[in-house]
């Protein structure tokens, strides 16, 4: 996954046309994503998607990052969690495969409509098209296995302890003496939890 920037290729118009759309998605944000907006370089656009309910990724934040090419929007956009996830469309190295961002694109889309796209994306898989063979093929065969295994995932690389999205962003202000009290206290507890979930995992994958 690359960082070069293509600021400086993108034309002034599309650069104000991608500036203003994040600012809009700041000030009103589709529900359970929050985009952080990089000032210096508006190529680099990354955000924080919450888990679907109903889904192996429900207790999770999904941190994604979406990498505009010199031709946006005339050409898509590369897509990557950088959160580790099990999930058929989502490669070792965290890109995403989407129909919307290859043969489905359209240059009128913007940002907005793909972020909600990978997030529909965590609610249906689509096996068919899978860039992790072993998920796509357990999602089709053996899908409890496939669901205890994205959990297994989600809990150990997707807490939302740090990530600011749902009930983390609700409390970000609140330094009272409270908090503070607690807050070792539940650090530690999600260290023991994360040390547990690590031995599940390793017991899991000898299994397999």
């Amino acid at each position: 996954m690359s960082s070069y920037s293509n600021v400086e290729n993108l034309s002034p118009q599309t650069i104000r046309q991608v500036m203003r759309e994040l600012q809009e998605m700041e000030t009103t944000p589709p529900e359970g994503i929050k985009v952080l907006i990089n000032e210096s370089d508006v190529t680099d656009i990354q955000a924080l998607i919450d888990g679907p309910a109903g889904t192996p990724y429900a207790v999770g934040i999904f941190r994604v990052k979406l990498t505009l090419s010199k031709d946006f929007p005339q050409t898509p956009p590369k897509a990557y969690f950088l959160t580790k996830i099990f999930h058929p469309n989502v490669a070792g190295n965290g890109e995403i495969c989407v129909n919307t961002l290859k043969k489905d694109w359209k240059p009128d889309l913007g940002i907005k409509h793909i972020l909600l796209t990978i997030k529909c994306l965590l609610i249906v898989p689509n096996p068919e098209s899978a860039l992790n063979e072993e998920a796509g093929k357990m999602l089709l065969e053996r899908y409890d296995d496939y669901s205890q295994r994205a959990r297994m995932m989600t809990e150990i690389h997707a807490q939302p302890a740090k990530c600011g999205v749902g009930a983390a962003s609700d409390a970000k202000d609140d330094d009272g003496p409270s908090t503070k009290k607690h807050a070792g206290l539940d650090k530690k507890l999600q260290d023991k939890k994360k040390e547990k979930l690590l031995k599940e995992k390793k017991r899991m994958l000898k299994r397999l």
